[in-house]
């Protein structure tokens, strides 16, 4: 079923050297091409990561566009272009810098894979998810950020953490924007489907939330250089071995908003069905009054980065 399918990787630095690597492992795609400005770089680790493929008997095949225009009829691309986060540099910081660099990212897919299913993974994220679809052109169901399944995992491996029993059991959820303002929602998270208030105290489930939205800061302040790659990079990948397989899998994932939940005009992290169309169906849970406003807030930060683009004539002649 997947044989044939190309995904596009633009940004082959730690994010998306792992995406690839981790879907050439999963063997889901036919190819995979890695576009990065430092081409020597790409071709060295296209190159290793063929020969990984080959040593798991998958049949992907690692290669290199040399210019956007090689980038061409990808099924799926996945964008973590970008200047990263560094220590002390709040996710606002990378705003004006990373819309550029979206931008001219974006037009050349929309140009040369006028098909495919966009995965932004670059920061602020809610916002440049925004930006590439403005720029594209596209359906929203053909746009999406990746944040909620990083979120929800990193959840996960802290009530692991916590309980000391349940992995591969424990079912986190989140909703909102990626960073500060995320969402957790206790209510909906499970440890073997038993509720999670029922193994937890509200004290240690508030440490969890707590340090979850915090989670990629922790990371960041050992690395030191850098920022979180593996889990971002696997979450991505989750991502495009569901829309090649059509899977029909929900996932929290970062969706232009068009009246759910009554919001308009913004994206968010909300439940979706991902399949080959993208973004197949946005799932609206019932939020209590607190996770409502948690929501609100969320919706508001990511808001405020889409007028201050506006405020700086971003969108011109869109």
């Amino acid at each position: 079923m997947s044989q044939g399918k190309r995904v596009g990787i633009v940004g082959a630095g730690n994010v998306g050297a792992t995406v690839a690597y981790s879907l050439a492992m999963l063997g889901s795609c036919h190819e995979i091409i890695l576009r990065d400005n430092k081409i020597d770089v790409a071709k060295g680790k296209a190159l290793d990561m063929s020969q990984a493929a080959s040593a798991v008997r998958s049949h992907t095949v690692v290669k290199v566009a040399e210019e956007m225009s090689d980038l061409v009829d990808c099924d799926v691309v996945v964008v973590t272009a970008g200047s990263p986060r560094l220590p002390g540099m709040s996710r606002d910081d990378l705003l004006m810098i990373n819309a550029k660099i979206t931008k001219e990212v974006i037009q050349g897919i929309a140009k040369y894979s006028p098909n495919a299913i966009v995965i932004m993974v670059s920061n602020p994220l809610d916002a440049m998810t925004y930006v590439a679809l403005k720029e594209s052109g596209f359906d929203r169901s053909r746009v999406i950020g990746m944040a909620g399944i990083l979120d929800s995992s990193r959840m996960a491996a802290f009530i692991q953490e916590k309980l000391g029993y349940g992995g591969g059991q424990i079912r986190a959820s989140v909703m909102g924007g990626h960073g500060d303002d995320m969402v957790p929602l206790p209510r909906y998270s499970t440890v073997a489907g038993v509720p999670l208030s029922d193994v937890l105290t509200s004290e240690e489930i508030a440490e969890i939330v707590e340090r979850t939205r915090h989670g990629g800061a922790e990371i960041v302040g050992y690395l030191k250089t850098g920022s979180a790659y593996y889990a971002p990079a696997k979450s991505t990948a989750i991502m495009v071995d569901a829309i090649l397989k059509d899977t029909k899998q929900i996932h929290p994932c970062a969706v232009y908003l068009e009246g759910e939940y009554g919001y308009s005009d913004v994206v968010s992290g909300v439940p979706v069905m991902l399949g080959a169309k993208g973004a197949e169906k946005i799932i609206e849970v019932t939020l209590d009054e607190k996770e409502k406003s948690m929501f609100a807030q969320s919706c508001a930060s990511v808001q405020k980065l889409i007028d201050t683009l506006k405020k700086n004539n971003f969108f011109e002649g869109k």
